[in-house]
């Protein structure tokens, strides 16, 4: 699946991305009239792109303030009205499309084609919630502690004001896909989108409000962690966080502290096994889809493929040429890096597996002649352990390649990370390559595909196992993390404790029995 790359260079802002527009949403941002302001740039150009006002600790506490107040009356609103909200949004979504996918590749660099992928996720994640939170909210009967006489229901109440920190590597996905659950439970959320993607977050902002969500319900603040990070924290009564391990881990700390729950989806080392029977075509094909979208910036991403020795030379063999550069439009494959600093990663890692005797087969260079983060699809042979990027994210258009002996092999090569959160098998037997996905240590594992196959099954938890993460989003798991379970339990005519006249130790052996006779007829 090596690659060759010919490059194309279009960058030159679209015409819906006018000053004026830009300045409209950055004034969406919770901050003081005459708070700093701070500049991002274009990914495929460096040039100046959007001007936002920068959140103090103070303005985080006042939205929060505002969202507290706001979230009452939103809590009390019918789901069916907030059905109707969400959908409403669905279909602005939709309708509006062009503009979030401009914002989208000036802010990241990524492609149309990823850009895209994004605005479908948003709008099935929509329309899922939308039709789902009646059902998921509504009290649920529940077995009592003794039949017939203990009336059991349970009940799920909002958090409050959840707190949402996203990322920039898929702005619209992570900053929308995480709020429509929460507002969808009643609850109110104060979001710090990243800085460098703000716009795009702002935008799904404005599409809410204009389909109907009161104006506090929602909020965005935008500041460096170091910065808001602590009134974040200590505002919220629940923690949504996508970003670092490290990370993670402070978050989880505090959150724990604070005796607030937590989501975290954290990093990755996403291993693709392709089987001895797999259709090399298809394979090597899957394996580009997997590796490349958002030039390797995605959490679910593949960096590790392990390849049956059978077929691997055939599989290497299979080169595919990939179109390389800046277009709004869907004519390029792999678009830009988004930071320097993944820039820097990406080379750092790529230059150190060389020096230590690593093959390039593939890309292994940065293209300056396209734009400044602009880096090669990169497939590496010979990585071997004391090579950084053998086991630590590169989170870039970089992955390995490997032989395996045997399904066993695989399998515990897969594994060998303190990573959990994707995978991919191949192979032409479902049945068997089921099996093998089942085997392996990750939150998701794609049969004959990369990662969209689990991702888009919206109505399926999603989430990391070990350093990627805790908590699930998608499915019911994503909405009710939301939202504080509570048993109401009504007892009726006789409970545990012994009636008028009838000794502790006579009801103990009455009270026995009828355990006894509750398991001989099957009842739990």
């Amino acid at each position: 699946m090596t690659t060759t790359n010919t490059g194309h260079v279009e960058a030159a802002l679209p015409a819906s991305l006018t000053p004026a527009r830009l300045a409209r949403l950055a004034t969406l941002v919770t901050a003081r009239a005459h708070a700093r302001r701070v500049t991002t740039a274009s990914p495929y150009t460096g040039a100046p792109l959007a001007d936002l006002p920068v959140s103090t600790p103070d303005d985080v506490e006042d939205a929060f303030a505002r969202a507290r107040s706001a979230q009452a009356g939103w809590a009390a609103t019918p789901v069916a009205d907030r059905k109707r909200i969400m959908l409403r949004f669905h279909d602005l979504v939709l309708q509006r499309q062009e503009e979030a996918l401009d914002l989208m590749q000036a802010e990241s660099g990524k492609t149309r084609r990823d850009a895209f992928l994004e605005v479908s996720d948003i709008a099935i994640t929509a329309r899922y919630y939308a039709r789902s939170a009646r059902r998921l909210l509504s009290p649920k009967r529940r077995k009592g502690a003794i039949p017939v006489l203990t009336h059991t229901t349970e009940l799920h109440h909002p958090k409050g004001v959840v707190t949402v920190i996203s990322p920039w590597n898929y702005p619209l996905s992570m900053a929308a896909g995480d709020a429509i659950p929460a507002l969808m439970a009643g609850n109110a959320v104060v979001q710090k989108p990243d800085t460098q993607t703000a716009l795009t977050a702002l935008w799904a902002l404005a599409l809410m409000r204009e389909a109907g969500l009161p104006t506090d319900v929602w909020q965005m603040v935008v500041g460096r962690g170091s910065s808001i990070g602590d009134a974040l924290m200590a505002g919220g009564d629940y923690m949504m966080f996508t970003g670092s391990t490290a990370s993670g881990r402070r978050i989880a700390r505090d959150a724990g502290e604070r005796l607030i729950g937590a989501s975290l989806e954290l990093g990755g080392k996403n291993a693709m096994v392709v089987l001895a029977d797999a259709d090399i075509e298809k394979a090597a094909a899957g394996a580009v889809a997997a590796c490349f979208p958002s030039a390797g910036q995605l959490c679910v991403s593949i960096e590790r493929l392990y390849v049956a020795d059978e077929i691997h030379d055939a599989f290497v063999g299979r080169v595919r040429a990939m179109r390389l550069g800046a277009a709004y439009d869907f004519s390029v494959d792999m678009g830009s890096l988004t930071t320097p600093s993944q820039l820097e990663t990406v080379t750092s890692h790529v230059d150190d597996a060389v020096s230590k005797g690593a093959t390039v087969l593939a890309g292994g260079k940065a293209r300056p002649d396209l734009g400044p983060l602009f880096y090669e699809p990169t497939v590496l042979a010979d990585v071997t352990p004391e090579m950084t990027l053998f086991d630590h994210e590169t989170f870039g258009p970089v992955v390995s390649i490997h032989r395996h002996r045997s399904v066993d092999e695989a399998v515990a090569m897969a594994n060998a990370t303190p990573y959990g959160l994707n995978a991919s098998v191949w192979g032409r037997n479902g049945t068997e390559a089921r099996k093998v996905a089942g085997r392996l240590h990750a939150g998701t594992v794609n049969v004959n595909e990369a990662f969209a196959a689990a991702w888009g099954s919206i109505d399926a938890p999603m989430g990391g196992m070990g350093d990627s993460g805790l908590g699930r989003r998608h499915g019911a798991d994503g909405l009710l993390k939301y939202t504080e379970a509570q048993t109401v339990a009504h007892q009726r005519l006789q409970g545990f404790t012994p009636p008028r006249g009838v000794e502790h130790e006579q009801w103990a052996r009455i009270l026995t029995r009828a355990f006894k006779t509750l398991r001989a007829l099957g009842i739990r």
